[in-house]
């Protein structure tokens, strides 16, 4: 995991882009460095050393005049290297470097032969291609300058005063100045009329298990997002068993207001239940409401789910890696796989159920992974997804919707993940949190940190600054007083037009009230409907 930032086009302003690329550093606090090409290129990399600690140095160099940048991990690329690329010979033995070396063997057609989470750049004299990983689980923004020149970065923060216009790179594409965006991920699964495979549980636990595996591999140390839904609980029991068949033990490690917080209860329970060292860290509201303006810089995003629950997500990371943890596996995409989220339970048919879960799994990189990034990246921690993984994407979301819907089931949200992972004889996790209803994360935090967090938002807005939200932000304009708290922040840092439209607001359907909180779905067991009942939340 890294930041990285690319310039195509001639230049000589190196010492600016080096300060550019030093925005990032937060990415990449182990070692950064700079390389011009001789068409007067660009590439910058900041540095978080998972892979090869030693020798993985970027940018690398291919076989010839290649170079490249990349930020993430690439889980075969020992295989890549005993396979298409034997006859290739290796700077390092970093993973990153399979790219280059796939661009020299393959030329653009290379991404569908990569698995894992990434975006990268690599240069060839005047050639050049840019990738993102298929669900975006790597941030990758571009631009134009002035001059024409385009801009590929990690963040906003290099580019977004240096462009003229910029966007977020589409994940699942690679880009080329002779091709422009190309699609390379297309799977059936985007098709709805595609979700016609019948149920198998077995695979469901096979395929996810073997996904957690790949993403063990590491050479630092390695610990657990543990809140104690089943999401994560999922992820730690899986982790644990594996790093178990080496003699290792998992580290896990959750977050809440104290120590009676919904999620911070459940996750002690499964811990002790799997035998973790487990970490558990609190935070006060006041504590969150401070960081609120450095966090929302480090986001780049006015989304109010975004920022309710990073914030806890901020200080568990920095506590993570002051133990000397560079790496968590976390439970995002689960929900939005399976239909999760309370609200899909009034879904009114099963084409709509299975058409919300394409366009959840689709719409991630907006959401739940630009927070699991973003907000741990900001203290040079890297966040890895098993749900995400293509091969248990295929399995899991072309299954049959009627299998997956809620309401088939008593209201038993993810029936059939739950289902694949009851075990009787071989238990994965305590009953209780097996069957535990969704709670999301930043409810289960604690439900005074979303309260007070609206309230101090309504003590910082006026009724006139909201009623004449529209006019002060025309695109996507606030309609409480909390979002327009965080676009008022986030407009101080990124008062770009191009800023404003990267950014997707994340809003339930099918319940009345729009605001993002479980607790506002009557079918919470502890609903309070009226949380941001006023306008949609935005």
């Amino acid at each position: 995991m890294c930041g990285i930032l690319a310039i195509i086009g001639r230049g000589k302003e190196e010492q600016l882009f080096g300060a550019l690329s030093k925005r990032m550093t937060h990415r990449g606090p182990d070692e950064s460095d700079l390389h011009v090409t001789e068409k007067g290129y660009i590439l910058s990399h900041e540095r978080l050393s998972i892979i090869d600690l030693h020798s993985g140095k970027q940018p690398i160099q291919g076989t010839k005049t290649a170079y490249m940048v990349h930020n993430g991990e690439i889980y075969n690329h020992q295989e890549l290297r005993d396979g298409v690329l034997k006859r290739h010979a290796f700077r390092t033995k970093s993973d990153s470097e399979v790219i280059v070396h796939l661009y020299e063997e393959f030329g653009y057609d290379f991404c569908n032969m990569l698995d894992g989470d990434w975006a990268f750049v690599v240069v060839d004299g005047d050639d050049f291609i840019a990738g993102r990983d298929p669900m975006g689980v790597k941030p990758l923004y571009y631009g134009l300058d002035e001059r024409g020149r385009i801009y590929f970065s990690s963040e906003m923060k290099p580019i977004a005063d240096q462009c003229k216009t910029f966007s977020t790179f589409p994940p699942g594409h690679y880009y080329t100045q002779k091709t422009g965006f190309v699609k390379y991920y297309k799977p059936e699964y985007e098709d709805y009329l595609k979700a016609d495979q019948e149920l198998d549980l077995d695979l469901i636990r096979e395929t996810l298990t073997e996904a957690t595996r790949k993403r063990l591999m590491s050479d630092v140390p390695i610990g657990v997002l543990l809140s104690g839904g089943l999401d994560s609980s999922l992820t730690s029991a899986i982790a644990s068993r594996l790093l178990a068949e080496s003699g290792k033990k998992l580290q896990s490690f959750s977050i809440g207001l104290n120590a009676d917080a919904p999620d911070a209860a459940a996750a002690r329970k499964v811990a002790e239940f799997l035998g973790t060292e487990h970490h558990e860290i609190h935070f006060t509201v006041a504590e969150g409401i401070k960081i609120l303006d450095k966090l929302i810089w480090h986001l780049e995003t006015y989304d109010v789910t975004s920022v309710r629950a990073s914030t806890p997500m901020y200080f568990l990371s920095k506590a993570i890696t002051d133990l000397g943890v560079k790496v968590v596996l976390s439970g995002e995409g689960a929900d939005e796989i399976f239909g999760g989220y309370l609200y899909f339970r009034n879904a009114p048919s099963a084409e709509d159920f299975q058409k919300e879960t394409i366009e959840r799994v689709q719409k991630l990189f907006t959401a739940d992974l630009l927070r699991a990034d973003k907000s741990t990246m900001a203290h040079g921690l890297e966040t890895r997804v098993p749900f995400l993984d293509k091969a248990f994407l295929d399995v899991s979301i072309r299954i049959k919707a009627e299998e997956k819907m809620p309401k088939t089931y008593d209201g038993k949200e993810k029936y059939i993940l739950r289902k694949a992972f009851d075990t009787p004889d071989n238990p994965y996790l305590p009953e209780e949190v097996l069957w535990r209803q969704k709670e999301q994360f930043s409810d289960g935090v604690g439900y005074n940190w979303i309260d007070e967090l609206i309230d101090y938002c309504a003590t910082q807005v006026t009724d006139e600054q909201l009623a004449g939200a529209v006019a002060e932000f025309p695109y996507n304009s606030p309609t409480t007083k909390e979002a327009y708290f965080y676009r008022s922040v986030f407009n101080k840092y990124y008062p770009q037009v191009s800023a404003a439209q990267t950014v997707r607001k994340w809003i339930p359907k099918w319940q009345e009230n729009l605001d993002p909180s479980g607790r506002a779905n009557a079918a919470h067991v502890q609903a309070d409907t009226e949380i941001a009942k006023i306008g949609v939340v935005v």
